[in-house]
């Protein structure tokens, strides 16, 4: 079966913390090891189980001696190229620490064969990457879904000196994908973490739609208050249904615009891609009669289904915000009535429905009542099931 790991960021992510929790959902803790061992990078790592926030956590811990020599990418990947790890986890590796090259590269406007890793090119780091990528190929994880990253904030120090949160490298690697920082004023994603969420992660958002079978968490260093500092993964069989669970819902209250204009933007922004479009009477300011306009959309046509909006009304302002949706898997079944074929649609727990636009086709052509004709294909479907 499939497996689906959703990456849960709600406290950031690091490299120590994906590995303990990979581990806390059952990824072998001696396999692990012994592939971190055989890098031959001097490093030695244990787990051990902590609290943090009063949740039961896994902590991963690298124990090596300290080295200041920074490492090109050229070294490291010689490095996981002969080691005895298994052949996804080499290949996942060395991708995440191109990644990091690139990044590095972008930042100190060098060519990436001269970029001396620091911090992420300590023996630490090396386990946490190769650790992680170890324990996603020993969990069988067919796809990666990581939520929005908590980044944390104020500053850290690094080889570089005291920098900003998010680290520059940090920023360039998750450029494009959904972060914010609430919490304590510390480094709550790091470079190793952001790295691997983002070279290997399908998607950010929601939790996506599964079967739940396994659930870890993986502690951080420090236990904050108010705050369970721990990266929770999920894992689980996908549902089947196959509808984005996350979508943009877009909102205007208008006043002033002729009620067959908005009919015609409903319609221009349905052809356009979106999910619904609603028009709710409402009573506005002093008094006046008016009409809200909800409009949810995929997230990758916000933008092109809000400059429509505004194309097509006289809205001057939108309501955007995200939302979730849970949906069923569906698939269509074709009947026979009297009067032609009728498409039903039937869901995953057998409730069913006859698509209304076959319905008023038939209904259309044939002069019969259109409630006769959902009728008669709720009939055929009952006797086809039966």
């Amino acid at each position: 079966m499939p497996v689906t790991c959703y990456l849960d960021a709600f406290s950031g992510i690091s490299g120590d913390m994906l590995v303990g929790a990979l581990a806390d959902a059952g990824a072998d803790q001696h396999a692990i090891a012994d592939a971190i061992a055989s890098l031959d990078a001097g490093a030695v790592v244990s787990f051990e189980k902590v609290k943090r926030g009063g949740i039961g956590a896994t902590k991963y811990r690298v124990h090596a001696e300290e080295t200041h020599a920074p490492r090109h990418l050229a070294h490291i990947v010689t490095m996981i190229e002969q080691a005895n790890l298994p052949e996804r986890a080499r290949r996942d590796a060395v991708a995440v620490f191109r990644r990091l090259g690139e990044a590095e590269a972008e930042v100190h406007q060098v060519p990436i064969e001269k970029v001396h890793f620091h911090e992420v090119g300590a023996s630490d780091s090396i386990a946490d990457i190769v650790g992680t990528c170890v324990a996603f190929a020993l969990l069988e994880v067919d796809a990666i879904v990581c939520s929005p990253l908590n980044l944390g904030s104020g500053t850290v120090n690094t080889a570089h000196g005291v920098l900003p949160v998010p680290a520059p490298a940090t920023a360039r690697l998750l450029a494009g994908a959904p972060v914010y920082a609430r919490g304590p004023a510390v480094e709550l994603t790091t470079p190793t973490g952001a790295a691997v969420a983002c070279t290997l992660a399908q998607s950010f958002g929601v939790l996506p739609p599964m079967k739940l079978q396994r659930v870890g968490y993986g502690a951080g260093d420090h236990d904050f208050p108010g705050q369970a500092n721990v990266l929770r993964v999920m894992l689980g069989e996908p549902s089947g249904a196959t509808e984005a669970p996350a979508v943009s819902v877009l909102e205007a209250n208008i006043d002033d615009l002729n009620p067959q204009v908005l009919a015609y933007a409903a319609e221009r922004l349905l052809a356009a891609g979106a999910l619904d479009v609603s028009l709710q009477p409402i009573v506005m300011k002093k008094g006046r009669p008016g009409t809200l306009l909800r409009v949810i959309a995929p997230p990758e046509l916000r933008e092109a289904l809000a400059q429509m909006t505004f194309a097509e009304t006289s809205a001057l302002g939108l309501r955007i915000y995200d939302a979730q949706r849970r949906v069923q898997a569906r698939s269509f079944a074709e009947v026979d009535t009297p009067h032609g074929k009728v498409r039903v649609k039937v869901s995953s727990d057998g409730s069913y429905a006859p698509e209304y636009e076959d319905c008023r086709r038939l209904a259309l052509a044939s002069g019969v009542p259109l409630k006769h004709i959902i009728a008669q294909a709720n009939l055929a479907y009952l006797n086809r099931s039966r």
